[in-house]
């Protein structure tokens, strides 16, 4: 007798409260279909994605995994310089639609390479307030006092390229915004140094002796090398392919100089992914010999600062992607630095001793 299928057609619809406000993505369980005004992002071990619109129904394979996408719009407030927080920025965005040009869109290879289980609206505004920081920071933009028109225009271009290439997601708007009224230095100064008073005094704890059972850890205890390992070498296994696919598609200029820079610059990036994925495992010097944990240490910090170029990597393909010639010669040098730094720390973290790069 045929045993009937118990399991229904379809599943009731998953509880996806705060989408669209609070959560950007949430896991999405499989046999339920992707609500209305939203799409579903499904993402393998290998990095591989694909997307389902509104309506279909959630078939996971094993290995992978599924988001529910709110598309958004969002909107936030981004300071540029952490040094004036009442100078701030109003900021409307949201998930890009998907480009038919390329075989896997930015916004899912940040699902699948950097993203947990869920994406928190606010934990993305960090994101993006830091990347801004950053390129503002390394001269990647500009923001002078006193914005002409052409200037602003200029930034504006460079922002919402960096925050496409870098995180999948399109700059509706963004318009200068006094902050003053809820942020202030004079407040973020007096909570910092509370905070570091308070460490002060739970390392006074941890120093004393007798029961600790209440105490808590300190900060720098909260490095966990294997799981800063294991996410930074996930970034750059599943991101450095995109980012040599980006700069091999650069528009250069039909000049031998600067064809063999390029050239020079793809192959060193080849060679720098190949020893990614073949990077040794962080616990083992040796196959079935132990690394002790001072070692594990030294290379999870490689690791992670090998993540932190790429993160430039991707500032600088956005810049060459908006095809400023003049300006070309100068970024291939940053890209120089930027892969030999990359090739730098891939080196130090399969090495089994050495010293901290500087």
């Amino acid at each position: 007798m045929l045993k009937m299928f118990t399991r229904p057609f379809r599943q009731p619809p998953p509880d996806l409260a705060g989408l669209g406000t609070a959560w950007i993505a949430l896991p999405l369980p499989d046999g339920c279909s992707v609500p209305a005004g939203c799409f579903a992002v499904l993402a393998g071990a290998d990095g591989r994605s694909r997307r389902l619109s509104e309506g279909a129904r959630v078939a996971i394979l094993p290995g992978e995994r599924a988001w529910c996408v709110h598309p958004g719009p969002y909107a936030c407030a981004l300071l540029p310089f952490a040094a004036a927080p009442e100078i701030g920025l109003r900021v409307a965005f949201a998930i890009d639609t998907p480009d038919p040009r390329t075989a896997q869109q930015r916004f899912d290879l940040f699902l699948a390479s950097e993203a947990g289980e869920r994406v928190g609206l606010e934990a993305m505004v960090t994101a993006l307030e830091a990347a801004l920081q950053d390129a503002l920071a390394q001269g990647a933009l500009e923001l002078p006092p006193c914005t002409g028109f052409d200037e602003w225009n200029a930034f504006r271009g460079g922002f919402n390229q960096l925050l496409y290439t870098r995180f999948g997601v399109m700059v509706d708007d963004c318009v200068p915004a006094d902050l003053g009224a809820t942020h202030s230095l004079a407040g973020q100064l007096s909570a910092r140094l509370a905070q570091q008073q308070a460490q002060e005094q739970e390392q006074e704890q941890e120093r004393r002796p007798g029961p600790r059972a209440g105490a808590a850890v300190p900060a720098q205890e909260a490095f966990d090398p294997a799981r800063e390992d294991a996410r930074a070498l996930r970034r750059l296994f599943l991101e450095l392919p995109a980012v040599l696919c980006g700069l091999r598609l650069a528009v250069m200029p039909a000049d031998c100089a600067i064809f063999r820079r390029h050239q020079d610059l793809l192959r060193r990036l080849d060679l720098v992914s190949l020893s990614v994925g073949t990077m040794p495992a962080l616990e083992l010097a040796a196959p079935g010999q132990p690394l002790d944990g001072a070692g594990q240490l030294r290379r999870a910090r490689h690791s992670r600062r090998a993540a932190a170029s790429l993160d430039e990597a991707w500032a600088l393909l956005a810049r060459l992607e908006l095809g400023e010639a003049a300006l070309l010669p100068v970024l291939l040098g940053e890209a120089e630095r930027i892969v030999a730094n990359l090739a730098s720390d891939c080196a130090a973290r399969r090495a089994v001793d050495g010293g901290e790069a500087p």
